[in-house]
């Protein structure tokens, strides 16, 4: 236990950290950056571990109000055909919809139609955790200081099903599920040409929003990115948990049991599009039962392990080529710190990870309810919107293909088995 919740802070990076010039001319590098920027995390004394932080949350603390509106798109890649929902954060409104989470409201197409398409406004891309979405807390808590008088615009890709949006195939999400969110970033890329693009992510949109910068490498359209409280090694974070009391019978029971909920919610959808034997489903528990049950055959994997070595973001972080953070805490029982990518971090200067001691999964409450994490995370986000000369921080070749005798100079990093099963 830390000394009446000061936890510490370590950064994890590349014997050389990426360069930035900043826009008034000086020189520094990312884990400059990432230390000014970091402030000390001194958390609810109370809320002593890990478990503390994390089951605190199940006292549904309300968080800051954050509206959004809804446009629903059709997906553009044949593979991945269905739909998806993105919340755009805006100005708040008095309309309601019973369909859609609080807060949250279509947009009519004269809305849509109208949006700006010439400002130059940092806009920043949003994936949630499992079965989560635009309407979590843990997000708005770092959505509501960016919006508004904050000069950024903000949305969220929802996981197909996920925040009451509607199942339209077979094509489900999974903890590698990239292509609803490179679709948005290529739509925004185009929309709003003149708006910079970052990324963050939490948990398993963490995974996924990692994934997507590695499969992206020296393309990626994004400025920068963070994720947050990610597993990253989805098969020794589910071992681990299987293995000890709690983790089985509170943490892998409750996200198992989101899951299914999830199924039943959409039940006719999947029973018209899918295959699925949804009375196994129904009959599951933890998540890794679930997982076993939905997404093996639906993306052809002969076990959940097998998914989830395939879908880990761990190799991921070797792809990486723009300045991309991660934020854990070492007391996290979900996303344990056994599953974190020490080395890999450790051999790409584009990428820094920071742990804290204390701070639990999607958590880190500080003494009065109010959470560590969007501090670090806006300071970043603000001083690369604001403060660096983008030139700087464009996406870097893989630094290993000039110099062939590193180790693991041929290895490719982002090699993936996935395969869609058509039924």
């Amino acid at each position: 236990m830390e000394w009446l919740g000061r936890a510490k802070i370590n950064f994890t990076h590349a014997p050389s950290p990426r360069p930035v010039r900043q826009r008034d001319g000086t020189e520094t590098d990312l884990l400059k950056i990432c230390e000014s920027t970091t402030p000390p995390c001194h958390l609810n004394p109370l809320l002593f571990n890990g478990h503390l932080q994390t089951m605190w949350t199940a006292t549904k603390p309300h968080g800051p109000q954050v509206y959004y509106r809804r446009k629903v798109f059709e997906a553009d890649h044949k593979t991945y055909k269905g739909t998806f929902a993105v919340d755009f954060a805006v100005e708040p409104f008095e309309e309601t919809d019973d369909t859609l989470p609080r807060r949250t409201a279509y947009f009519t197409d004269q809305q849509f139609e109208s949006l700006p398409s010439d400002d130059s406004k940092p806009m920043l891309v949003i994936l949630h955790g499992l079965s989560g979405g635009s309407h979590e807390v843990y997000l708005r808590h770092v959505i509501a200081p960016l919006i508004g008088q904050g000069g950024w615009e903000v949305c969220v890709v929802n996981s197909r099903g996920c925040a009451r949006s509607k199942i339209s195939s077979g094509v489900l999400y999974n903890a590698r599920a990239t292509w609803d969110v490179r679709q948005t970033i290529n739509w925004l890329h185009g929309k709003f040409p003149n708006r910079p693009l970052f990324g963050m992510g939490f948990s398993l949109g963490a995974n996924m929003l990692t994934n997507y910068c590695g499969e992206e490498g020296a393309n990626c359209l994004l400025k920068a990115a963070v994720v947050v409280s990610n597993p990253f090694n989805l098969e020794v974070s589910s071992k681990l948990l299987q293995n000890n009391f709690i983790g089985r019978e509170i943490y892998l029971r409750v996200m198992g049991g989101a899951m299914k909920q999830l199924i039943a919610t959409h039940k006719e959808s999947i029973e018209e599009f899918t295959n699925l034997n949804l009375a196994a489903v129904e009959k599951v528990t933890y998540l890794h039962e679930f997982d076993r049950e939905v997404q093996c055959p639906t993306w052809g994997y002969p076990t959940e392990y097998a998914y989830y070595r395939d879908a880990s973001s761990t190799d991921a972080v070797l792809g990486i080529r723009i300045p991309f953070i991660a934020i854990n805490a070492t007391d996290d029982p979900i996303a344990v710190n056994e599953a974190l990518p020490y080395e890999e971090f450790r051999q790409n200067p584009s990428t820094i990870l920071i742990t804290t001691s204390l701070g639990g999964h999607l958590c880190w409450f500080e003494n009065g309810g109010t959470r560590w994490h969007p501090r670090p995370i806006g300071n970043f986000l603000n001083h690369m919107a604001f403060n660096v000369d983008f030139d700087s921080i464009k996406p870097l070749q893989d630094p290993r293909t000039t110099d062939k005798t590193s180790r693991g100079a041929d290895y490719d990093p982002m090699r993936r088995k996935l395969a869609i099963v058509e039924g």
